[in-house]
Parts: structure tokens; C-alpha cells; sequence
């Protein structure tokens, strides 16, 4: 009998958010894929979970170790995949293995929970029926043509940034965008210093300059 890879959404920020389920799934895995052991190890420990043996899966793996993976379920083996935060799939190598999981007929089994980006719909205030989400904007190559699209789109845009780029963002939005158009910051959410800003790009540029422009970044620009 082929086992199931679980895809478990971790904390972004707060560990109070890992979900009773989560915290099962991890504990009833024979092993646990994972972007970071190094993390993964500190997740088990905060919760105090059984230490299980930890497969290293990131951008850089090779097919081969997305392929182990996929054999040890195949296998009979139960395998949980986490990455260092939030909900696999997003900019990481979920779907990698997820596509693979599919072409061999393994059985998948989502486990849902915190996302920095259902984090940012939910508290940036504009209408989300329909919008678009490009990940983090490219450092150089394409990222003016990606700023023009966003400014031209009817609907909501979401995107990360970091913190070396999150002024130049901002200025280049400013630039862009129509004077009247609003925009929503979340700056490291569920965290400690959590911060929500809204308004124009040119006042959301200002008051962050107020206060830390240090962490992690989400940013929403609103529909037009």
C-alpha cells in the first residue's frame, strides 16, 4: 500500500498559529521533507514532537532527491512536507514535488493553515474577489515591465519584497501608479512588531519611513 504525502502549513511568524491537525500529521509521519532542517528542527522542538528523519528538499535539490521522496511514499511511508514558513507551494519547491506526487499516483493530502498571503487578503481592506500574485518582484531584469503591469491592471496585485528593496518598491509604485490609487504594506506579520500600513503609495512611503523598514514584506496594491 502506497503511503500520503501531507503538505503542512507552518507558522509565518506567531507559533501559536500551528494548527491540533499540524501538529498530528508531524507526529504520526515516518519522515518529514523540508526546505531547512535546521528550522524543522526548532518547529519539532517548540512543540515538542517526536525528532524524525528530516529529508532536505529546496530550490537547489536535484530531481533525484524529489524522486527519493516520492519512492519512500510509494514506498508505504506517510511524508510530511514543510517549508521554514506558511503554506508550501508558495515560492518554494511544493509544487515541484506535488506535480511529481501526482504523476505517480500518490495520494495528497492538504493540511491548511497560516499564509502570509490569506494574511494580507484578510486584513488590507480591499475587494479580493479577483486578483493576481507574482511572488517577489525580480531584482533588476523585468522589474520595471512587472511595476508598468501592475499599474495597468484592473484588479488587486499582491507581491513580496524584502527588506534591501522595499523603498525602491515603493518609489517605483509611486511613480507608477495613478496619485489617487491605494496600496497596503504588512510588515512582518503575526510577529512581534507587526505593522499594517494603508493609503497612496506616496504616504505609505512616508510613514514607513516613520518607523522600520527591517523584516519581511507583503504588499497589495488595490484594484483601480
Amino acid at each position: 500500500m502506497s503511503g500520503t504525502l501531507s503538505i503542512v502549513a507552518t507558522p509565518i511568524g506567531n507559533m501559536e498559529d500551528m494548527t491540533f491537525r499540524a501538529v498530528r500529521i508531524l507526529t504520526e509521519a515516518d519522515a518529514i521533507a523540508c526546505e531547512d532542517t535546521r528550522v524543522t528542527v526548532k518547529i519539532l522542538e517548540r512543540y515538542k514532537l517526536p525528532h524524525k528523519p528530516l529529508i532536505s528538499l529546496h530550490h537547489h535539490s536535484p530531481e533525484t532527491k524529489i524522486k527519493e521522496v516520492i519512492d519512500a511514499i510509494r514506498g508505504g511511508q506517510n511524508i510530511a512536507y514543510v517549508t521554514d514558513a506558511g503554506t508550501p507551494g508558495m515560492n518554494d519547491p511544493g509544487g515541484k514535488l506535488v506535480e511529481r506526487a501526482f504523476e505517480a499516483g500518490v495520494t495528497i493530502v492538504p493540511i491548511p493553515g497560516p499564509s502570509v498571503l490569506t494574511a494580507a487578503i484578510s486584513s488590507c481592506g480591499f475587494p479580493m474577489e479577483h486578483f493576481a500574485y507574482i511572488g517577489f518582484l525580480p531584482h533588476k531584469k523585468g522589474r520595471s515591465t512587472i511595476i508598468r503591469e501592475i499599474a495597468q491592471r484592473e484588479e488587486a496585485t499582491i507581491f513580496l519584497e524584502s527588506t534591501h528593496r522595499i523603498e525602491k518598491a515603493l518609489d517605483e509604485l509611486t511613480a507608477a501608479l495613478e496619485p489617487s490609487r491605494k496600496i497596503y504594506i504588512g510588515r512582518e506579520l503575526t510577529k512581534k512588531f507587526e505593522t499594517h500600513l494603508r493609503g497612496t503609495a506616496e504616504e505609505v512611503r512616508g510613514l514607513l519611513k516613520e518607523g522600520s523598514i527591517k523584516g519581511e514584506f507583503v504588499v497589495v496594491v488595490g484594484p483601480r
